[in-house]
């Protein structure tokens, strides 16, 4: 069974990097609508969204957000880390089928257990797609447990 390491703050150094990659599809656009409740036919209706300056359907920006998120609380500096803060700047969209790299860079250590971390993401051409900074609290005591198993979800279509 994979397992979830932390790296607590004494262990961190500045340029430690993480990443993950993954595939955006439809299921994580509607999972995420749902979830949000941002219906924006942008990201929902081909028909609108072919009409739009993006000539096609993209996902939300904040779901890239998300990815960002958990890469922070599974892989730098892992679990028990608390956000405190996030700054993005979306630069591209997007879209079905991308897939996208979040990669995660410590910047600097800060008092208080306080971690500066880049968070931009890119896309499968590598262009960058997001920039962003987050500030942490990272863990004090190391950690590893079992990766928890989700439940299926099914999309009515």
């Amino acid at each position: 069974m994979p397992l979830l390491e932390n790296r607590p703050y004494d262990e961190l150094k500045v340029g430690d990097t993480a990443s993950i990659t993954h595939t955006v599809t439809e299921r994580d656009l509607i999972l995420f609508a749902e979830v949000s409740g941002d219906v924006n036919p942008v990201h929902l209706d081909e028909d609108f969204a072919a009409a739009t300056p993006f000539k096609g359907r993209i996902a939300h920006g904040m779901l890239a957000g998300a990815f960002i998120s958990a890469t922070i609380a599974c892989e730098l500096p892992g679990p028990g880390t608390i956000y405190i803060g996030q700054e993005l700047s979306f630069l591209r969209p997007v879209r079905l089928g991308d897939e996208i790299r979040i990669e995660l860079e410590i910047l600097e250590k800060l008092p208080k257990n306080r971690v500066r971390i880049a968070t931009p993401v890119f896309n499968q051409d590598g262009k960058k797609v997001v920039e962003g900074v987050a500030t942490v609290m990272a863990p004090t005591e190391k950690v590893s447990l079992p990766r928890p198993a989700l439940p299926a979800v099914s999309i009515a279509p």
